[in-house]
């Protein structure tokens, strides 16, 4: 059986999301709505089985329990606190999660 967690989008993360959207716009305001729609969709996938992606590599520096889902290029940032997932943030790859 399957659990079932609430997911919460932090206002970082909601942030990000729109930062997101504005850059992806500045090409195509139809990419824009469809990446973001893909991303929003992706993250409410962690419902279910939140355990099922890695934990983030800058957890040795914060000693945290992060984990990381990939779409695209973008890295979404959570963490499960009982039956909650907390998305934190929402990162290009290429960056380094700061807190």
């Amino acid at each position: 059986m399957k659990k079932a967690y609430k997911v919460f989008i932090t206002q970082n993360a909601q942030d990000d999301l729109r930062h997101i959207y504005s850059y992806v716009a500045e090409d195509s305001i139809s990419n824009a709505e469809i990446f973001v729609s893909e991303l929003e969709e992706k993250i409410n996938t962690l419902a279910t089985l939140p355990e099922r992606a890695s934990f983030i590599p800058e957890n040795v520096f914060f000693g945290t329990d992060y984990r990381q889902l990939i779409h695209g290029k973008y890295r979404v940032i959570y963490r499960i606190d009982r039956k909650n997932v907390f998305v934190l943030r929402i990162i290009h790859g290429s960056k380094l999660l700061e807190l």
